[in-house]
């Protein structure tokens, strides 16, 4: 057995959507990436007798100001958007999407243009604590490629999906079916030969607008064939919700569509969900089908509240996603701000709202979003044999927008950077064990 760390210090968890565990004193041991001790008080004799390292364990421990939270889950977001970030929000989705983004996203096919941004896109999201990350891309499957690569390189836990859109879309920016599925394949094998356990693929329709049924059959067929996760979005605008109406007449609703096609199931992650009904909440629970929340582009689009309550007490799963470029900001912290606004918003609207607090979002941005995706075995909190993905987290830090006074309890520590912190205050972030992101000096 390779050397162990064993880090010593506070530590905060979800196990519950409800509650948050604050761990004043443990001990967490790593080993090969892999969590083999964790320990709710000090006692480190007792912890080192139950580990199978054969070699002494090297220690790092936390100073008194500072925490380790599980690592961020972005459920959504769009990498080559990343320019666009805070551009165009006096438009709304379709508006946007014709203006800013397909003229954007077009120039992906310069592959030096789209490894410098998509260096940048890795290194802010880590920065910014996402330790795992679904992405679109683009419909080039050169430069998802080169995203991949890296990814790789970066050591962040990734889905990347190659955008297939063959209609609905500017002419200068689109696919033929056949070509659309040519690449995806061509994208598969290349994926398929890469050594690494971090990054997969996700097939990725961009959505029920841009994407005919044929298109659509087919890439449920290449998920269900290689055992594939799947990505697209759903139900963000009133307008988009109309117009998919419009071209699926022989549907009952925007999520029968998706079903018609075969496009959902338990690996699905579906963006947005602003306007489901009741009967498509039932079938997506059916399905197994999970939804990335992403307040900050909902308003920032200005395409309506996603009543997350009620999701949740309908059964979902639910995470949160960034949506960079529709929303402006590539930070979970402030992804789970916008969703507690969102939430209180809401309840000043309806009486018997319960708005979403501290507890539940921090849920949804670790353990909840690691459930959406499947992973709930593999990352979202400190349990043994979890990959120890984390974030040291230092509320004493020169230039952040916290001012550390007094004494506080984890708990209180915790609220602070929730609500007050940014990327200065998460000091360094471990992707299975692997430290990828190091701001201490």
């Amino acid at each position: 057995m390779d050397e162990c760390t064993i880090f010593i210090g506070p530590y905060v968890h979800s196990f519950e959507q409800k509650h948050i565990t604050c761990v004043e004193n443990g001990l967490i041991a790593v080993s090969n990436g892999k969590i083999i001790g964790v320990s709710d008080n000090q006692d480190i004799d007792a912890l080192r007798s139950t580990l199978p390292c054969s070699v002494s364990p090297k220690f790092v421990t936390l100073n008194n100001s500072e925490f380790f939270c599980p690592g961020f889950v972005d459920l959504h977001i769009h990498a080559p958007q990343f320019p666009n970030a805070g551009l165009g929000y006096d438009l709304t989705l379709l508006q946007w999407l014709k203006k800013y983004t397909f003229p954007l996203e077009k120039k992906y096919n310069d592959i030096k243009f789209a490894r410098k941004i998509y260096r940048a896109v890795v290194d802010r999201t880590l920065s910014c604590g996402t330790t795992t990350a679904c992405y679109f891309c683009t419909i080039y499957v050169e430069s998802c490629i080169t995203f991949v690569e890296e990814l790789i390189e970066a050591g962040q836990r990734a889905f990347v999906g190659k955008v297939n859109m063959n209609t609905g879309c500017p002419p200068e920016y689109s696919e033929t079916t056949s070509s659309s599925i040519a690449d995806t394949e061509k994208f598969i094998d290349f994926m398929k030969n890469i050594k690494n356990s971090l990054v997969k693929l996700i097939i990725t329709p961009r959505f029920a607008v841009t994407c005919d049924m044929p298109l659509m059959t087919t890439l449920a067929e290449l998920a269900k064939k290689h055992d594939l996760y799947i990505q697209t979005h759903i139900s963000e605008n009133k307008d988009e919700v109309n117009y998919v109406k419009e071209i699926f007449p022989e549907c009952s609703s925007y999520t029968d569509v998706y079903d018609k096609a075969g496009l959902l199931t338990k690996k699905t992650v579906l963006a947005h969900g602003v306007y489901l009904t009741n009967p498509e909440l039932k079938l997506l629970k059916e399905r197994g089908s999970s939804i990335a929340h992403c307040p900050i582009s909902n308003t920032s689009l200005q395409s309506g509240f996603c009543n997350v309550r009620m999701l949740l007490n309908e059964g979902l799963s639910v995470g949160l996603g960034t949506d960079v470029a529709g929303g402006y900001s590539p930070s979970i912290i402030n992804c789970m701000r916008a969703a507690m606004n969102m939430s209180i918003h809401i309840s000043f609207l309806h009486d018997n709202h319960i708005p979403l607090n501290y507890h539940e979002v921090f849920y949804l941005a670790t353990l909840g979003g690691a459930k959406a995706l499947q992973m709930e075995n593999l990352i979202g909190n400190f349990t043994m044999g979890k990959d120890f993905d984390a974030l040291r987290i230092d509320l004493n830090c020169q230039d952040t927008p916290i001012d550390y006074f007094n004494e506080l309890t984890l708990s209180e520590k915790l609220q602070k950077f929730l609500y007050l912190g940014d990327d200065r205050n998460i000091r360094q972030v471990y992707v299975k064990g692997n430290l990828v992101k190091n701001k201490i000096q």
